[in-house]
């Protein structure tokens, strides 16, 4: 090959190429670590909306099977009344203590579903 058929990079050409691709190695890499971070973190973010989803069902059977546990005792305490005004203080003080707990569980899952969404929500 002749002299004048190779070809040669001036030195600093070189270097600068150099320079240049290791900061592309450095923002590439900068931008997987970043990217794992965010995959970790919404991976994170979805398990705890998936532990709040789980406590606020279960919290809502758990209301429900009492509810029902309370609509059979009150048939049960129907069926055994003697009369017709006994009947009626039943269904009244049924009546009462489920209004109550109803508005007990509603705040109660009203407060958990907010805290499951604070919790699952990415934070600022």
């Amino acid at each position: 090959m002749a002299a004048s058929d190779r070809f040669e990079v001036p030195a600093e050409m070189r270097a600068l190429a150099e320079k240049s691709v290791e900061q592309a190695r450095q923002a590439f890499d900068g931008f997987i670590s970043a990217a794992h971070q965010a995959v970790s973190a919404f991976e994170g973010h979805a398990e705890t909306a998936r532990k709040g989803a789980r406590d606020v069902t279960e919290k809502a059977m758990s209301f429900a099977e009492h509810n029902i546990a309370s609509a059979f005792e009150l048939a049960q305490d129907l069926v055994r009344a003697k009369d017709m005004q006994e009947v009626l203080r039943l269904q009244g003080d049924y009546i009462r203590r489920q209004m109550q707990a109803l508005t007990e569980q509603a705040k109660e899952l009203g407060e958990s579903t907010s805290k499951a969404a604070k919790d699952a929500a990415p934070p600022r």
